[in-house]
Parts: C-alpha cells; sequence; structure tokens
C-alpha cells in the first residue's frame, strides 16, 4: 500500500508525492520575491525533477517566473485555462510547450495520478499594473489518497463538494499586515473549509514565510500565528480532521486508509 508524503517548503511551495508521482506546488524557490523577503526557513532544496508542477494562479507568489525557471527537469506545468500564453512569454518556448491549461472541472493525468482542476475564490489576474488574467483554480489530486491543494481561495458556495478528502493543503494567512480578507481564507475560515470538505488531514500553508522588506517587526503576530491559531479553531469547528502544523521543510507521511 503505498504512502503519502507532503513536504512544506514556505508560503504555498509543497512537493506531493503519491504513488510514486511527485507534484511540486506554486514553487518559489528564492529568498526574495519583490517586496518580499523569506524571513522563515531555509530556500527550498528539491530532491529532483518533479513529474509535474502544479499552478494555481497568475499571482507572483504563486507563479514565480524565476523559480519556475529553476525547477529541475522538464515537467508539465499544468496552469489555468488562459495562462499558457504569459507562460509562454515567462518561461520561454521550451517551457510553452510543457504547458497543460485546465479550468475547473477538467482534469488530467499523471503517471496514474489524476489531477483535477476544481474552483477557488480569488482574484486571477497576474496584478494590478498588468493586463495578464486566467482564473484562479485549486486542485484534487487522486492517487493512493484524494489531496486538495486549494491554491489561493476564500470561502464559496459548492466547496464541500470537493470532499470528503484524506488531506487538505489549505491556505490560512498572507504575506504582509494589510493583505485583506477577499479571496483569502484566514484560520478561522480555514476552518471552516475543513468542515465542509471532511478533511481526514490537514496542513496549513500561505503564512509565516514571506513578509515585505523592511516591516519584520510589524504585526508579527500575523506572520507567525495563523497556523497553531488555525489548529487551535479546527479542534471546535472540525473535530475530526486531524491537523499537523509543519515547520518549514517537515514531512508528514500518510498510510492511505484501507
Amino acid at each position: 500500500m503505498s504512502t503519502t508524503s507532503v513536504t512544506w517548503w514556505g508560503h504555498s511551495t509543497v512537493w506531493l508525492a503519491d504513488s510514486g508521482v511527485r507534484l511540486l506546488t506554486d514553487p518559489v524557490l528564492t529568498d526574495r520575491l519583490a517586496h518580499l523577503r523569506r524571513m522563515a526557513g531555509p530556500a527550498p532544496v528539491l530532491p529532483g525533477a518533479p513529474d509535474a508542477v502544479l499552478l494555481s494562479h497568475l499571482h507572483a507568489d504563486h507563479f514565480h517566473a524565476a523559480s519556475l525557471k529553476a525547477v529541475p527537469g522538464s515537467p508539465p506545468l499544468i496552469v489555468p485555462r488562459g495562462a499558457g500564453a504569459f507562460a509562454a512569454r515567462a518561461l520561454g518556448r521550451e517551457a510553452a510547450g510543457r504547458v497543460v491549461e485546465l479550468a475547473p472541472g477538467e482534469e488530467t493525468t499523471i503517471s496514474g495520478v489524476r489531477v483535477r482542476a476544481v474552483p477557488a475564490r480569488h482574484d486571477g489576474g497576474r496584478g494590478p499594473w498588468s493586463r495578464e488574467r486566467a482564473v484562479a483554480m485549486g486542485f484534487v489530486v487522486e492517487g493512493a489518497t484524494r489531496t486538495w491543494y486549494a491554491g489561493d481561495t476564500g470561502l464559496f458556495d459548492g466547496m464541500g463538494e470537493l470532499g470528503p478528502l484524506d488531506l487538505a493543503l489549505i491556505p490560512v494567512g498572507g504575506w504582509g499586515p494589510t493583505l485583506g480578507a477577499h479571496g483569502h481564507l484566514d484560520p478561522v475560515d480555514a476552518a471552516e473549509a475543513l468542515r465542509r470538505v471532511k478533511a481526514s488531514w490537514a496542513v496549513p500553508v500561505h503564512y509565516g514565510t514571506l513578509w515585505p522588506i523592511g516591516m519584520g517587526r510589524v504585526r508579527r503576530h500575523m506572520f507567525d500565528g495563523p497556523g497553531a491559531r488555525f489548529a487551535e479553531e479546527a479542534v471546535r469547528t472540525s473535530p475530526q480532521t486531524r491537523v499537523r502544523v509543519l515547520t518549514h521543510g517537515e514531512t508528514l507521511a500518510l498510510e492511505p486508509a484501507p
């Protein structure tokens, strides 16, 4: 019986191994991203080339061109429908040939593991200065276990249809003290999301890694605290879920249910 493992490398960068297939989510492999600096944990050390990279939306802290160019090998890049042209411009012709565009409800298969695009409630544009747009989405990965990588999202109608799940990789914070709640889950809403999707296990992501340069001491509770607060909220809101708060580079291994 195959073991599923998940290693959190900070922010939304996760190495997910299921049934021998290795997937990498929204990689940020550098110590600096525009006005943001890595404030906790080492830069990711990937164990090799992934079998595919899952990209949830175009925001630079999820679709980071320099990091994608540094990913070893030539894995397929699974991106939101409409993001292919931007990927070609940002990454070059070789990478463009590896792009697989999906819309929510569509799926692809990586060596027998099904990767299905699912909805997310989040702005899909590259940023306020850019005309680049594509739908924001998450992914449900189905191999030995059913894993939901949420990308960036707020609560949305129909979220419960994603479950039941073995594992939820769920955003619980952000990268700055002024980041608004619209289109994001805070620890309380993330716990409610767990209740809706009926996840057996959960790992909080999208917090405690990147922070604006020069603001290291500003509202540090919003940087350090979301993971632990999410675990506390989940005890009340989704008591059937076991939450594991990982440190940067730490791995959780799950044996699939019979």
